[in-house]
């Protein structure tokens, strides 16, 4: 079958789907046949491919376009828009740059960019924008995720590494061959697993989850929401109060130790610090012993309860699994080593089917076996200016420049920039406390995007470039997360003027006389070859063929076979800890970090520790509410919040809001009714839905309402309008997100 008689097929980081295609617009996405269970995000595209919301031509801020830089910053998100020609924004661009780089330096220049644009290999936002800025000099870049900042500091730190343990976390097929017990900190939330970065062939969460319940695991949901397990494994749950996992895994930790319980021969092997660490639990440090009767008071789960868990833990095969989402919190670096430490006292890390794993449905690629091979990647080539910023703090670097920050260890300057260019991300989603990022958001005196449609950040830019979508273009999704290498066709013709990211960097690149470094003479087909051929070379030598580029067009997709035994982390640490020793100072996992504690953090000691979160109900005024802002179920992030699927789940036309119904009762609040959720930095409004499933005194909305703002208030629901913008730490300054208070009350207005 020929590339042009096979049906066509496109991937997301969401799923890969059968494009149908009638008149040259598209009108369904059907579920891949490899896949047991399809994302229902997918066709929630189809009908804005082309809708209202398009953004069809190059665009320019009037009030720019009339003052120039820096001219009425504070009109973004307020001011009419310009259409001009490509040759124009090419120009106009093109010389912007020239002119902040010269006056400035290129440190003058941000490259936002976060977020999760396309999963095509070559389409990648990111890497175009930044091979670009390359060409002409650099930029100030950031560093870590929104994801997970905290841990991908702080476990390094522990364990050597992070990345790669995320990338090997063993895999659902030994849980349900080895677990007995496994205890998910934050749950195994499906709905979070139907994504994964760059690509996904076949979904396996639910289905890895099903084969360990029906093997015999048992299973504890530890999060204030029921729902963050699936409700057919039958899972144990104590309904834990928001940012207080830490206690109770310093309870636990504290009963195995009491008890006798823990396991000294694998701690004097492969760890090194708990003496300190247990010290802390005895109260040494502190005066305070860290008893199942303490943490009670502080996470709201009875001690019986807590000692009984603990005893069943060591009692059985355990697994401990840690969300995401723990990072996101006040001194989010504490839950994941708090685990580790746990995990590291019951002895079982390294074996199968145990130990610990850093959030399994977090994505799909969590628990998947899957062979580790090294893809080729769009080359960005090398940025000269060392300058950078935690990808959580931007907002912080525009307020304060030439301000000092701390991160992880050292001591940092904030750059002032003048020029922000982001593509393939949205800040008005991902970023906390958004009426402040707004006035920060003024600052800057240009301020570029690519887009394809006028969510919040095209809103709030003054040049705006419309680029093209996954289906408007040809690609490969190629990821070593994932088994499934997929040929992504283009089904349609651009939308408008509508320019992939590449053809709109390429165009810049002519203007300012560096298109042949950009393009290395390749056009886009051709560079997609490229990334091919090398990839194939790299499989090779790892024992995996590939096959050439004409068979892969021809067929569509290939499946890489599975390795030969189930994914075990750290199990080559476990079995040979000399011969394998982790990237730390000592070789071992560091339960309590001497260069960490060396950095003489008042927010980040050298070991697992409770501190009080800003925001937490243990400090509640009377009549505040925890608000939990997780992921959503019908889009990932804020994409295709306008598509059907997203606008499906919202017939008033804002975000759900979930509340115990004593909480409603108490503030005489009925199901159905527009809420306004308020605190001091904002307000949204959201639709009231009542359940029993959500622990009393926490409320839960799902972030990724498109911004629409009238004051201080988003008319759709963003909850990011009242999330508190401040780090983690001085170790990560990570976003806390999820250490919010908030009021809810009737909306008078609706």
């Amino acid at each position: 079958m020929s590339k042009q008689t096979r049906e066509l097929l496109t991937s997301t980081h969401w799923g890969t789907y059968r494009v149908e295609v009638k008149d040259g617009k598209v009108t369904a996405l059907r579920g891949f046949e490899e896949d047991p269970d399809p994302s229902a995000i997918g066709p929630g595209i189809v009908d804005v491919l082309d809708g209202p919301t398009r953004i069809t031509a190059p665009m320019v801020r009037k009030g720019w376009l009339e003052g120039g830089p820096g001219a009425a910053g504070d009109r973004r998100g307020a001011d009419d828009f310009v259409e001009i020609t490509w040759d124009e924004a090419n120009r106009i661009v093109a010389n912007e740059l020239d002119r902040v780089r010269k006056t400035h330096g290129n440190r003058a220049i941000y490259a936002g960019s976060y977020g999760w644009a396309s999963a095509g290999r070559f389409h990648h936002a990111q890497s175009q924008l930044k091979r670009f800025l390359n060409c002409i000099g650099g930029f100030t870049g950031s560093k870590n995720t929104y994801s997970f900042a905290a841990a991908e500091v702080v476990v390094p730190h522990i364990l050597g590494d992070f990345r790669t343990y995320i990338d090997t976390t063993t895999s659902w097929a030994s849980i349900a061959s080895d677990c007995e017990l496994f205890v998910a900190f934050g749950g195994v939330p499906l709905k979070n697993g139907q994504i994964s970065q760059g690509g996904t062939g076949a979904h396996v969460q639910r289905g890895g989850l099903l084969a360990a319940h029906e093997a015999g695991v048992r299973f504890v949901n530890i999060s204030p929401l029921r729902s963050d397990i699936l409700d057919r494994v039958g899972a144990d749950w104590l309904a834990i109060r928001p940012s207080t996992d830490v206690a109770l895994m310093l309870a636990l930790a504290h009963v195995l130790l009491n008890e006798g319980l823990h396991d000294p021969d694998f701690l004097d092997r492969f760890t090194v610090g708990f003496d300190r660490f247990a010290a802390y639990l005895r109260g040494g440090t502190d005066g305070q012993a860290k008893t199942p009767e303490w943490a009670a008071e502080i996470c709201g789960i009875p001690a019986g309860t807590i000692a009984k868990l603990a005893r069943d833990m060591a009692a059985s095969r355990t697994m401990i699994s840690t969300a995401w989402a723990l990072t996101r919190q006040d001194h989010g670096e504490q839950p994941f080593w708090a685990a580790i430490a746990l995990a590291a006292m019951l002895g079982q890390i390294g074996l199968p089917g145990t130990g610990i794993g850093f959030g399994y449905s977090a994505m799909n690629n969590t628990g998947l076996n899957r062979r580790q091979i090294n893809y080729a990647s769009f080359p960005q080539g090398r940025n000269p200016v060392p300058d950078f910023i935690p990808v959580a703090r931007v907002t912080e670097m525009l307020e304060n420049p030439g301000g000092r920050f701390e991160y992880d260890g050292k001591t940092y300057e904030y750059p002032d920039i003048r020029l922000v260019w982001w593509a393939g991300g949205n800040p008005f989603h991902h970023h906390q406390d958004l009426n402040r990022m707004r006035r920060a958001w003024a600052r800057p005196e240009t301020i570029i995007a690519n887009e394809w449609c006028w969510n919040a950040l095209a809103q709030h830019a003054d040049i705006v470039l419309p680029c093209t979508t996954p289906l408007e273009r040809s690609d490969i999704a190629l990821t070593p997360k994932d088994p499934y290498q997929v040929v992504m066709d283009q089904a349609i013709l651009p939308v408008g003027q509508a320019r992939d990211d590449h053809g709109i960097f390429r165009g810049v690149a002519a203007e300012m006389g560096v298109e042949d470094m950009f393009t290395e003479g390749k056009s886009a087909g051709e560079w997609q070859r490229w990334l091919w051929d090398v990839s194939r070379q790299q499989a090779a030598e790892q024992g995996v063929e590939l096959p050439g580029w004409d068979r892969l067009q021809r067929d569509g997709w290939i499946r890489v076979p599975a390795p030969a035994a189930p994914t075990i982390m750290l199990e080559a640490f476990r079995t040979d800890p000399t011969a394998n020793p982790l990237a730390t100072p000592s070789g071992k996992i560091e339960i309590y970090s001497e260069t960490i504690a060396g950095f003489g953090y008042d927010d980040c000691p050298g070991h697992p520790a409770w501190m009080e979160p800003a925001e937490w109900l243990g400090r509640a005024d009377p009549g505040q509410l925890h608000m939990i802002s997780n992921q959503p179920r019908n889009k990932l992030h804020s994409q295709l919040d306008h598509g059907s699927v997203s606008r499906a789940d919202r017939p008033k036309g804002v975000e759900p809001v979930m509340m115990h119904p004593a909480d409603a009762a108490a503030r005489k609040l009925t199901g159905g009714q527009i809420v306004r959720l308020h605190n001091t930095r904002g307000a949204c409004l959201a639709e009231l839905r009542l359940s029993d499933a959500i622990r009393p005194g926490v409320i839960q909305i799902a972030t990724g309402a498109w911004l629409d703002p009238q004051g201080d208030l988003c008319r759709r629901g963003n909850p990011n309008m009242l999330t508190l913008d401040k780090g983690t730490s001085k170790l990560a300054q990570g976003p806390i997100a999820h250490s919010c208070l908030v009021m809810v009350e009737a909306c008078a207005e609706a």
